[in-house]
């Protein structure tokens, strides 16, 4: 999902894919977190584990991530390519397994970003969900 619009200092972004506009204003101080900002990613933390969504909002306290699930098994698209950074390259195979889709999640603990190309971020919001059994 490519942004329609885009702006970095104070962080506008439309998604061509949304019916609704969104508008997130970044009115801190810029940091290593914020500047992912409107950016795809996978996010890692201890608790959490490993999820994918849009970044909302980042700093050193945490993260929101927007229309978001978690990965619960993962093996990336190209075979030669391994752990979550390889889903971030090449997206999810089928053999995966993702949560359903939520609307908005905050992980409030140490956690790591990781950008996902468009690509992969399709792969990863376009594979079917996984029951729990």
């Amino acid at each position: 999902m490519k942004p329609d619009t885009m702006m970095i200092d104070e962080v506008k972004y439309v998604r061509a894919d949304s019916v609704r506009i969104e508008f997130v204003n970044f009115t801190g101080e810029e940091t290593v977190a914020s500047r992912m900002i409107g950016k795809n990613v996978i996010v890692r933390s201890r608790n959490e584990g490993i999820n994918a969504g849009t970044v909302v909002v980042a700093d050193q306290s945490g993260v929101e991530l927007k229309d978001c699930r978690r990965i619960y098994y993962h093996r990336p698209l190209d075979k030669k390519l391994s752990w979550y950074e390889g889903v971030a390259v090449s997206g999810l195979n089928a053999t995966s397994k993702v949560s359903g889709t939520v609307s908005s999640k905050v992980i409030i603990e140490d956690y790591s970003m990781t950008e996902v190309s468009d690509d992969a971020f399709e792969s990863i919001m376009g594979l079917t969900p996984n029951v729990q059994g």
